[in-house]
């Protein structure tokens, strides 16, 4: 089933809130532009910052020598910048081609542009570990020819910073090519994770960064304390290490936690504050969906349950337009297999409406004349039968069978019947004077259920009242007012509605042995 998902998404009360999807192309050809140039410079920076505090504060080793300072003085500034250019020009520019398509108007990407898209922050960090590990390589070497005593200190400070380079680049442009993401799934249903760092691998990577990393450069230090040639590490200096790595612990712990938070957190208050609106009821609600993980698959999810329901509402609302929508609710109360043939007595009252002259009336206009009068004359059957709480059961030709009390229980259902009867004939004399209608009204024991076959059946009413008001009908077009009703009705209706009734003789219904007493409204029987 597909998902609907060009519209915007809605908020509670129903007003369009701007997803990272709806920005423009332009906009966001500067936003990753930008971004991506200060992600990448920054990261290399906060690398190059880490790797001098825990080398020359967190590590015990050797104090560097007279060329060792020199050439780690030419040589760190020189790699950073060399280092941060190269990033942010080959970052950006392979960022760009993988991300063109969304940054062209009218532009739908394939299955590999979505797949390239959504792999950049991979690619990115990668780049970056990459460099990170030729650095930690030239220094390193460096080390090795001018001071050998310092390369296993060198060698692991400048690995940690790589690991910490590389972890903060991919949660810093995943977050930035956030809109980017919401394009690539806007029209795709994940059904699959795609490739790339899951929920799993993602809080692995936090703690990594926050916990693991400043725990193993305290290790480091404790191991090299313990060396030959870190005999000579005093108290003062294993005390300043330790400080050193717990300060590192709480900012970047308490920093990374927070993006760890963000990250999961966001789409999960997306698709809560979309279940809200459901609930309230505004189906036309959906969820951007910028997550290729798991938390993308939720949030695809809910957008793929919601179209279910509006499905589900349009064909429960299409259901009840053609059986009702008491019928309507009553199935849907019940599973599949709960529904059953048969049926139930009930004590009810029955309206049957027909037209006069219908028959004359379509050979002497045409058939659009036609369809525009009975539209009209059901249009305010149906209306009635409503605003008084009963089901049109059934339309019949150019005729209408209305039931009050049944599905749903109605306690006077015969003042409802009497009074949509009155009603009804009035607006029927106003709003469709083409023709002529007869209204009878019946009251009695019916029938109530499904009837037909397992594949195929329909609720309807069957028994005497039912047969009664079909034949009152016939009878009530020769009546003044057209409206006709058994007495048994006005019995049955309470005093404030037979008010408006008054006895009419009796007549024996065809295929009935006794006779049954008529009621007509009071204004046509005095007239």
């Amino acid at each position: 089933m597909p998902r609907r998902s060009s519209s915007p998404r809605r908020s509670p009360f129903g007003s369009r809130i701007l997803g990272p999807r709806d920005q423009q192309p332009r906009r966001l050809r500067i936003r990753i532009q930008v971004l991506l140039t200060v992600l990448l410079v920054g990261t290399n920076l906060i690398g190059a910052l880490v790797v001098f505090v825990i080398n020359t504060w967190a590590i015990p080793s050797p104090a560097p020598n007279r060329e060792m300072v020199i050439a780690l003085a030419i040589a760190i500034p020189t790699y950073v910048f060399v280092a941060a250019a190269i990033g942010a020009v080959w970052g950006t520019t392979t960022s760009l081609r993988a991300l063109r398509w969304a940054t062209q108007p009218g532009v739908d990407p394939d299955r590999t542009q979505r797949a390239r898209a959504l792999r950049v922050p991979l690619t990115l960090t990668v780049m970056q570990l990459t460099m990170w590990l030729v650095g930690t390589v030239l220094f390193t070497v460096l080390t090795i020819i001018l001071q050998p005593s310092r390369i296993l200190g060198t060698a692991l400070t400048v690995s940690i910073g790589a690991m910490v380079v590389a972890g903060i680049s991919y949660l810093f442009t995943e977050f930035s090519l956030r809109p980017i993401a919401a394009r690539a799934l806007s029209d795709v249903r994940v059904t699959q994770r795609i490739r790339g760092v899951g929920v799993g691998p993602r809080m692995a990577i936090f703690w990594t960064l926050g916990t693991g990393a400043p725990i193993v450069g305290l290790l480091i230090a404790a191991i090299l304390a313990l060396t030959p040639s870190g005999n000579d590490a005093t108290l003062d200096q294993l005390a300043v290490v330790t400080i050193i790595v717990c300060v590192i612990v709480l900012l970047f712990g308490f920093l990374l936690t927070d993006l760890n938070a963000r990250s999961v957190v966001a789409p999960l208050l997306s698709v809560r504050d979309a279940m809200r609106a459901v609930e309230a009821g505004h189906l036309d609600t959906d969820v951007v969906v910028y997550d290729g993980t798991e938390l993308g698959q939720l949030q695809s999810g809910f957008n793929d349950m919601v179209t279910g329901l509006q499905e589900r509402e349009q064909i429960r609302d299409l259901f009840g337009r053609h059986v009702g929508q008491e019928v309507a609710a009553a199935a849907a109360a019940l599973g599949a297999g709960e529904i059953e043939l048969g049926g139930e007595t009930r004590t009810c009252s029955v309206l049957f409406v027909d037209l006069v002259g219908s028959t004359t009336y379509a050979t002497e206009h045409g058939p659009t004349e036609v369809v525009a009068v009975l539209n009209r004359f059901f249009g305010v059957v149906v209306d009635e039968v409503d605003r008084h709480h009963g089901l049109v059961n059934k339309f019949i030709g150019d005729a209408v069978l209305a039931v009050f009390g049944a599905p749903v229980e109605h306690p006077d259902h015969a003042a409802a019947a009497l009074s949509a009867a009155r009603a009804m004939a009035v607006r029927l004399a106003a709003e469709v004077p083409e023709v002529g209608a007869g209204i009878g009204i019946a009251t009695g024991q019916v029938v109530a259920g499904n009837v037909g076959h397992e594949q195929r059946f329909e609720y309807t009413v069957i028994g005497d009242a039912v047969n009664s008001a079909a034949r009152l009908t016939d009878l009530a077009k020769d009546v003044p007012g057209g409206v006709l009703a058994a007495w048994a009705s006005v019995e049955a209706a309470g005093p404030d509605e037979a008010a408006y009734w008054r006895e009419h003789g009796e007549v024996t219904l065809r295929g009935r042995a006794t006779p049954t007493r008529l009621a007509v409204q009071a204004s046509a029987s005095s007239a």
